[in-house]
């Protein structure tokens, strides 16, 4: 190798380890050389061998075409924009409208212009409120004020009693009891002694005034890390002026005394709002402590309002009295005239003299009154009306808007329509008054002609703007506009709880729009933030990805500050993996390399783009692969990874390619060998790990749940518990860490696991979530699942999720909050060994769900993402389906019942399980322990209507299948078992059918009112209408029919399959046989001769023939056809090929020990190794007397070849930590060979120690649990037997005497008319169905059960709309035009989307797409030959992600426009946003010279200058490296940019353009001292 080979080589390890990485070349000290060639594969393609082969592009499962819903999803979410927008504005100006009807309705001895339509039309009328109409219109607004509070109390009870609430401190009880006080007085003096003096256009405008304090909070809280901070202060204080010109504008202009109320009323409603604008950031004292008390606030709160919504209200009450007392009236009169307020009550009428100018009243103060008077009845129900009307609009317009926040369109449908309330009403007042003052019977018939608004005198807009001050109402307008102008900038994560939207978690009723604007919180920032990206880059390392990382300090004290980053969240793909087939794994591995994708698009995102994701992760995976080896096949002392392992190994690629939609290698995996078998370690094309670790079962124990304690343990015991950082940091980092339990054939979409990763970060009580599992395969099983999944999802868990929590959140596809899982009595519990015969029901059959219980069982929620959609195959064949259900119903039971016997435990600690669920988890447990004695009381009632036979009859025919299948159970194998249960399915199955039949004839002679067309139309449209509201999943119904002729076979059959099999404790699916040793083979060989002799000698014939036991021969024999034989002169037979077989067992015994005498003398201490290994040259190191033979750089498997005769060659000494036998297997390619660190063997072996040692196979205890597993079997089956046979025999009995003991049923009577011709009176009976003993259970029972799964699914589906729309981004185009929007604006909205398009690995170097000119018009013009001669010359492919975002980053030229050469032909970027993409380039380029500058000399992280130390350092750190001077086509161009990813695999090809090697520069910086 040439010194310019190698040294590019070493710029390569270290452009792909990274400065900062552990795996690095300097190894303990040691540098190891490269070997071109060996690292790399020369493809030469010979000219006839160009032809292609393009992975084709599979819509199956996860990857089915999503265009018809995206476009039904988009267009949901224009609707919910526009309809968010109605309802808020429209809810939002009929509450303000309604609030000051009343208030105009308060003033004592106002008069107002009647109707005299109906009085007579040459008079005019005026009419004065009542004591009794005033009374009613204030108990309309107190109760407009009270409801919102009553909410308050309803929900601070529900928190404080079942969550959990702190009690505060009495300064913060103070506090809050002062500011809440004064703010009631203030909406009391507002609403019963200023507006009623105001007319409705100036009362409206001075609600715009409301918000002093807050504004003097606001300017008071900047602090000098605002940016533009004196422009803002400027503002500031301008809106503060404003809002104080509003205060004394109307009591200078307005002659009242009463209106100087304004300024207190106002600073006293404002002051409720102060805890939105203050903060601890702020450099003013009063205001950093005031910012203390509102963040102690946040666990106190509910404890608080408890006590404060109460008070508010009769505070409120109390400020009403006294407003009566100060109008000069009795304050009893308030509560003696309620019943006349709201009863029926009179309102005089005064006619007054006609006045010269028609119908207008110019002055109704001074009018002259002629004595006359009518009395007219009142709509006394008016006030109870406008109140309902107010407080309903005043709730739709909260619940629209925390709609609008949840599901992220708050700019336009929150916020927009807030401000635009005041403008909308104070137009709309001007127009009605206007029209009013007009014509007194406008509204003559709509509202009653005594009640209108307090009119303003002036109604045209220009006397309005000039002589109203209008215009300074403007400026209050904007001023509020200003200080609230943080609801147009959200920063809430989607669908975020009411306490992280609103500082107070109601509204305030009377004042809806200034309440939604203020008292939506403004400090929502984003847990991470563009400037700690750097922090981030320092912590992980920039070109190598770890998940989570070593956070060591230099200096000896740990700092207890929580870091940015601790805040990121890291997700753990732990997929546990056993006997899968090659299908399943590409899925799985499709999966996982889409996460991988998604995830480099979102890391090049944020640190080339330096775009803020809120949804940004680190994605490592982790596969635990069951009983990955078997006996080798050349000794049975070596171990060997099994098929099943190969078969991943190989499928890598293929899976990679389907991605990628390219052909591409990834790179042999890195080889570890491991205390409980060994380990794989891929680095994926987006530079994301993927281990698979290799579990022996001869040291480690198998199946799923040890797994997972494994992946437990070693994830968040070893990995996050041992790092030396603070154990506040441990708490933040484990808070958001998550594992992502998967099987190993499940296919799901990155979407998918953002969507649980929402439901995480919503609630920090949530310990599980689970996504919508979607049976895959093929065949009549199959069909049936598609549809069981789909009810039990659409309507089980979807209950369980609304009323309490999910039970079983199912491994396949599930997402484990890291720091519920380390919780007491979870983790630690979960490791408990199976001792008991319950435990095995319990634990291990069910590990899933006994791992909910657990996690419930300590506090925690589960719940369900129904949008969260992934794929997994499921049981195609009948056994197989039979025996995993097998497992499932005793552990569900199991579970279940646990959970059911603590109860009491539970609801104690978990605030989401509530005693009404529990009522309900018993129901259901009830249906399920019933299930057969009911399913058998229908097939009687159901044969003896199909068939027409008498109960008894009925009952004896369906009698007899039960009893023989469990006799079959009890006494037969499994497989005669599971024959014997298809038989009867398919028997049950047509039965079904004809009663089917029978029942559809019984249901058209009842009738379309009988209980049981009832039942099954409420039935059949709960599931079409489920379906229905489920449209992507529709067809699921569509199977309903397979499912109904099962229900005996999977309600009957299964269950009693499943009780009387619960000692059986087997995996019982995807069993393969095991390979055995010569030794076991050989001893089944003599087993199976000397049974097959037994069984010889036992029969007829072989007692005829006489078989001889000793083996005996004679000298003379006659025999007559072998069946009889005369033997003469017999002696034993020789044993002479038993003789030689010893003497030769003997020989090759003295000849191993002697082999082993002449080893141990050459080489006492055996050959030392150092600690990397290369595959293929196995050689001895420096000392060894010895040179073992080398495989030649390719490998071959003559070393491994089978054979019988006796080798010469020493057999070498293995060590399963450094050398085992597997590790040199060419079927796992020639990858590098790594060992473990020191401290993670011991922690293995510690683990392995205590908690996963192999359970040895003692046949003592092996009995005893087999003894005590059927003693629990007979146990259940006695109980379940008894209860279902006194269900039976009740409901039976009952059923014969159904004469005696029926309900009439009220629908469906049948009339009968009867002429009697010898008396000729006409007879009238009616006939009424019977409602029978078995109908009533039917009823009640299930029909309760349909109800409440029914409603529940009604709302979960509706919180599924909203997770839905706010993960869905419209383009930017359907919200706001592209130039509205800057160049930042247009980057930042989609650039996870641009960069998913610029690393596209398929399309690079001028490839074709695959797919092009598939059409059938495009045939002709295929370039074929030009593609493949261009095919012919490509020496090589580029396999990572971030290189082919550099190459099209760096070559993307706005000033080319959309066409520029380097972007496939499916992605077109618009112009603006490639220039935004060349100025957000040219800055962070810019940026990397600022910080570069200060390290010259050092090594350059893109290998673009600089050689290796060779320094023997032993240990140092090695540090980033910079790029001083180095321009951005230095570090993207060809041939010097880019990076190459030992990920992949490449060919040679030095000559190519496109290969990004990197090769040396000329010496920028010097090297002193490195040789």
């Amino acid at each position: 190798m040439s010194d310019q080979d190698r040294k590019s080589c070493y710029e390569r390890e270290d452009d792909v380890y990274g400065p900062n990485n552990n795996n690095s070349l300097y190894s303990n000290g040691t540098l190891h050389y490269c070997s071109i060639y060996s690292q790399r594969t020369v493809q030469e393609t010979k000219g006839w061998d160009v032809f292609r082969e393009f992975p084709r592009k599979q819509d199956s499962g996860s990857m089915e075409s999503q265009k018809c819903l995206e476009f039904t999803v988009r267009l949901l979410k224009v609707l919910a924009y526009l309809i968010t927008f109605v309802v808020v504005l429209g809810s939002g100006v009929l509450a303000k409208g309604t609030v000051l009807f009343m208030t105009s309705q308060l003033k004592k001895d106002r008069r107002l212009a009647y109707c005299n339509r109906d009085l007579g039309r040459d008079k005019q009328f005026v009419v004065s409120l009542p004591d009794e109409e005033r009374v009613a219109w204030m108990w309309a607004l107190l109760a407009a004020f009270a409801i919102p509070e009553i909410g308050t109390l309803i929900r601070s009870v529900r928190i404080c009693f079942f969550k959990s609430s702190k009690q505060p401190r009495s300064a913060q009880f103070i506090a809050v009891f002062i500011a809440e006080s004064l703010h009631t007085i203030g909406v009391a003096l507002l609403f019963f002694k200023v507006l009623p003096e105001l007319d409705v256009v100036k009362g409206a405008m001075i609600t715009n005034c409301l918000c002093i304090i807050p504004a003097i909070l606001t300017l008071l809280s900047r602090n000098s890390r605002d940016s533009k901070r004196f422009v803002k202060v400027i503002v500031d204080m301008a809106a503060i002026v404003a809002q104080v010109t509003g205060i004394i504008v109307w009591p200078l202009l307005e002659n009242k005394p009463v209106l100087w109320l304004i300024p207190i009323s106002t600073f006293c409603i404002s002051l409720g709002w102060w805890e939105n604008y203050v903060t601890r950031q702020s450099p003013i004292g009063i205001i950093k402590t005031l910012g203390r008390l509102k963040d102690d606030l946040n666990v106190s709160r509910y404890y608080i309002y408890r006590f404060i919504s109460v008070w508010k209200i009769l505070l409120f009450l109390v400020c009403i009295v006294c407003s009566v007392w100060m109008d000069g009236d009795d304050p009893a009169m308030f509560f003696q005239l309620f019943s006349a307020g709201f009863g029926p009550h009179n309102i005089v009428v005064e006619e007054v003299q006609v006045t010269l100018g028609g119908t207008v009243v110019p002055d109704l103060a001074n009018v002259t009154l002629t004595g006359d008077s009518v009395e007219v009845a009142a709509a006394y129900k008016s006030a109870f009306y406008v109140m309902l009307i107010q407080i309903f609009a005043a709730y739709f317009c909260y619940v629209f808007g925390k709609f609008a926040c949840k599901i992220l369109i708050q700019g336009f449908s929150y916020a927009f329509p807030v401000n635009l309330v005041i403008p909308l009403v104070v137009n709309l007042l001007i127009a009605a008054c206007g029209i009013r003052n007009g014509d007194n019977c406008f509204f003559h018939g709509t509202v009653p002609d005594y009640l209108f608004f307090e009119s303003p005198s002036v109604f045209t807009l220009k006397d309005f703007i000039t002589r109203q001050m209008a215009w300074v109402w403007l400026l209050w307008l904007l001023s509020q506009t200003w200080i609230t102008i943080h609801i147009w900038t959200p920063k809430a994560e989607r669908l975020a709880s009411t306490e992280k939207l609103f500082v107070v978690p109601m509204y305030n009723g009377l004042l809806i729009d200034q309440s939604m604007a203020l008292n939506r919180k403004r400090d929502d920032q984003k847990d991470v933030k563009t400037e700690d990206l750097a922090e981030i880059e320092k912590e992980k390392g920039d070109e190598y990805y770890e998940t989570i990382s070593v956070h060591t300090d230099n200096t000896s004290s740990v700092p207890k500050t929580i870091k940015s980053s601790d805040q990121i969240t890291r997700i753990y793909a732990c997929a546990t993996m056993w006997h899968e087939t090659k299908d399943e794994m590409i899925e799985f591995l499709k999966s996982i390399l889409r996460m991988d994708e998604d995830q480099c698009a979102r890391r090049v995102a944020q640190k080339y783009l330096r775009v803020v994701d809120p949804d940004y992760y680190e994605f490592e995976t982790q596969i635990f692969l069951d009983d990955a080896f078997e006996i080798s096949d050349h000794s049975d002392d070596d171990s060997q990874v099994n098929r099943f392992v190969k078969l991943l190994v190989d499928t890598i690629d293929e899976a990679a390619s389907e991605v990628h939609q390219t052909n591409i290698r990834i790179r042999p995996p890195k080889k570890l060998p491991a205390p409980y078998g060994g380990r794989l370690t891929w680095i994926l094309p987006g530079k994301t790990k993927m281990i698979c670790h290799l579990k022996d079962k001869a040291k480690i124990r198998h199946r799923k749940r040890w797994s997972q304690v494994m992946y437990m343990y070693y994830l968040l015991g070893h990995r996050l518990m041992e790092l030396p950082i603070s154990v506040d940091r441990k708490e933040v980092m484990a808070e958001n860490t998550y594992l992502l339990t998967l099987d190993g054939d499940i296919d799901f979409q990155p979407p998918a696991v953002r969507l649980l990763i929402d439901l995480m970060k919503k609630n920090k009580n949530l310990g599980a979530a689970c996504g919508r599992i979607h049976p895959v395969g093929s065949g009549p099983m199959v069909w049936y699942q598609l549809f069981e999944y789909a009810i039990g999802h659409w309507l089980q868990k979807a209950t369980e999720h609304m009323i309490g929590c999910v039970l079983c959140s199912p491994g396949c596809f599930s997402l484990f909050r890291g720091k519920a899982l380390m919780d007491d009595n979870v983790m630690k519990k979960y490791t408990l060994r199976s001792d008991e015969a319950r435990h095995y029901v319990q634990y291990d059959q069910g590990e899933d769900r006994w791992l909910c219980t657990l996690l419930l069982q300590r506090g925690y929620r589960v719940e369900y993402s129904a949008a969260s959609d992934a794929y997994t195959h499921c049981p195609e064949g009948f056994s197989e389906f039979y025996n995993q259900r097998r497992r499932w119903v005793p552990s569900t039971i199991a579970n279940i019942m646990d959970l059911l016997v603590d109860y009491k435990h539970t609801i104690k600690i978990n605030d989401n399980i509530s005693t009404p669920y529990i009522a309900y988890q018993m129901m259901l447990m009830g249906g399920t322990i019933l299930g057969p004695g009911t399913i058998f009381l229908m097939l009687v009632g159901a044969f003896v209507a199909a068939f027409r036979i008498d109960n008894w009859t009925s009952f004896e025919y369906n009698l007899y299948p039960i009893l023989l299948f469990m006799f079959v159970c009890f006494t037969m194998k499994a497989d005669i078992q599971l024959l014997v249960a298809q038989i009867l399915s398919t028997a049950y199955a047509m039965i079904m059918m004809a009663v089917i039949v029978g029942t559809a004839l019984q249901l058209g002679e009842d009738g379309i009112g009988s209980p049981s067309a009832i039942f099954l139309i409420a039935l059949s449209s709960s599931f079409f209408i489920a379906a229905c509201l489920h449209p992507q999943e529709f067809f699921c119904v569509v199977p309903g029919i397979i499912y109904l002729l099962s229900i005996p076979s999977m309600y009957l059959l299964l269950i009693l399959y499943s009780i009387i099999n619960l000692n059986v404790v087997s995996w019982g699916t995807r069993e393969v046989q095991t390979k055995k040793t010569k030794k076991e083979i050989e001893e089944e060989k003599k087993e199976a001769e000397e049974a097959k002799k037994k069984a010889k000698q036992k029969s007829l014939l072989g007692f005829l023939q006489g078989v001889n036991k000793n083996e005996e021969e004679g000298s003379i024999e006659f025999s007559f056809a072998g069946l009889f034989k005369c033997m003469l002169c017999t002696h034993e037979k020789g044993g002479e090929e038993k003789v030689q077989l010893l003497h030769i067992a003997n020989t090759l015994e003295k000849l191993e020990k002697k082999i082993e005498n002449v080893e141990r003398t050459i080489d006492p201490h055996g050959v030392s190794r150092g600690r990397k290994l290369s595959v293929g040259l196995r050689g001895s190191t420096n000392g060894d007397h010895l040179d073992a033979l080398a495989e030649g750089p390719e490998g071959d498997n003559s070393s491994d070849s089978e054979t019988d005769t006796l080798s010469t060659s020493p057999r070498e000494r293995r060590d399963d930590l450094i050398n085992p036998y597997w590790i040199e297997d060419p079927d796992l390619k020639k990858g590098e060979v790594d060992f473990l660190s020191q401290t993670e063997i011991q922690f293995w072996k510690d683990l392995l120690d205590k908690y996963l040692y192999p359970i040895d196979a003692n046949k003592e205890e092996q009995t005893r649990i087999a003894k005590d597993l059927k003693e629990l079997r007979d146990s259940s089956v006695f109980s379940f037997f008894m209860i279902n046979a006194l269900f039976v025999l009740i409901v039976f009995l009952l059923q014969l005497n159904k004469d005696n003991l029926h309900f009439k049923w009220p629908l469906g009577v049948k009339t009968n008319i009867t002429l009697d011709e010898a008396t000729q009176e006409v007879i009238i009976s009616k006939e009424y169905l019977q409602l029978e003993p078995i109908g009533l259970v039917f009823v009640f029972f299930f029909a309760l059960i349909l109800v409440i799964q029914f409603t529940a699914m009604l709302f979960h589906r509706f919180g599924t709309l909203s997770h839905i729309l706010s993960s869905t981004e419209l383009n930017w185009f359907c919200t706001k035009k592209s130039e509205d929007l800057s160049q930042d604006a247009l980057l930042d909205k989609n650039a996870i989307a641009i960069v998913k398009d610029l690393q596209k690995l398929n399309g690079l170097d001028d490839d074709y797409d695959n797919d092009s000119g598939s059409g059938p018009h495009n045939v002709g013009r295929r370039k074929t030959i030009h593609n493949l001669e261009k095919a012919k010359q490509k020496k090589r492919n580029i396999g990572t992600l971030d290189v082919a975002f550099k190459k099209r980053f760096f070559n993307m030229n706005a000033n080319d426009g959309p066409g520029t050469p380097v972007l496939n032909r499916k992605m077109t970027l618009r112009r603006e946003t490639l220039k935004a993409l060349e100025t957000r380039r040219n800055s962070v380029m810019a940026e990397r010279r600022k910080s570069q500058m200060q390290t010259l000399g050092a090594n350059n992280e893109y290998g673009v200058t600089g050689m290796v130390n060779l320094n023997n350092n032993h240990g140092a750190p090695r540090h980033r490296t910079s790029t001083a001077n180095i321009s951005v086509k230095d570090v993207f161009a060809e041939p010097n940019g880019g990076q190459v990813n030992r990920a992949y695999e490449t060919s040679l090809g030095d000559e190519d353009e496109n290969s990004m090697r990197l090769q040396p520069r000329p010496n920028q910086v010097s090297f002193q001292g490195r040789y």
